[in-house]
């Protein structure tokens, strides 16, 4: 997975996060500030027609350059919030739907999981055309089967885990955008058991 990059926003807010240790490369502190100061008027009410998600944190990322705020410390801030924002969103969810109609939505994005973790090893995802690479076939499918004891509750997997696999670049290695699509839904199905 990549580093975090930022959408545009309207909003600046300074934080104490630390510059990365010299020899490093850390993420822009403009674009950091600028979209957590998008997040704090979210969270306080005040998001206007630009509401951050819980999925667009999971999704952002910031270009890394040299005196950057530590990516690590960043990342932490970012995680924490996608948690609250994903209760939020899910009180809010079941308060207008009900909870029938939440579980229903769980169960979908189990199945859709269920349905790409159950195929073969080494077959699990597109494959990356013959002049490209993507994610190494072998780390990808044993997180996979890491995946697969969470779903029948033999082995539990933390967000955190999900959220910082890294996985080596190989020829014709899988896709990176439909493994990252069933990393998010992963984070979204341990959110959602709390």
């Amino acid at each position: 997975m990549s580093a975090r990059s930022a959408r545009a926003g309207t909003t600046e807010t300074s934080t104490a996060f630390p510059i990365a240790p010299r020899g490093e490369q850390g993420y822009r502190r403009a674009d950091v500030d600028t979209f957590l100061g998008r997040a704090r008027a979210t969270y306080e009410g005040a998001g206007g027609d630009d509401p951050v998600t819980a999925s667009e944190l999971r999704r952002t990322s910031f270009p890394l350059v040299k005196s950057g705020y530590s990516a690590r410390f960043v990342d932490a801030a970012i995680d924490r919030l996608e948690e609250i924002f994903f209760e939020r969103e899910r009180r809010a969810f079941v308060q207008e739907h009900g909870m029938g109609e939440w579980e229903t939505e769980v169960r979908a994005i189990v199945a859709d999981v269920r349905g790409r973790i159950t195929r073969p090893r080494g077959k699990r995802f597109r494959r990356r055309g013959l002049f490209a690479t993507g994610y190494k076939r072998s780390q990808v499918d044993a997180f996979v089967d890491r995946i697969t004891g969470l779903l029948d509750g033999s082995a539990p997997l933390s967000t955190g885990e999900v959220r910082e696999v890294m996985f080596h670049s190989e020829w014709r290695g899988y896709d990176e955008d439909q493994v990252d699509a069933l990393l998010d839904s992963v984070v979204e199905l341990v959110l959602a058991s709390r």
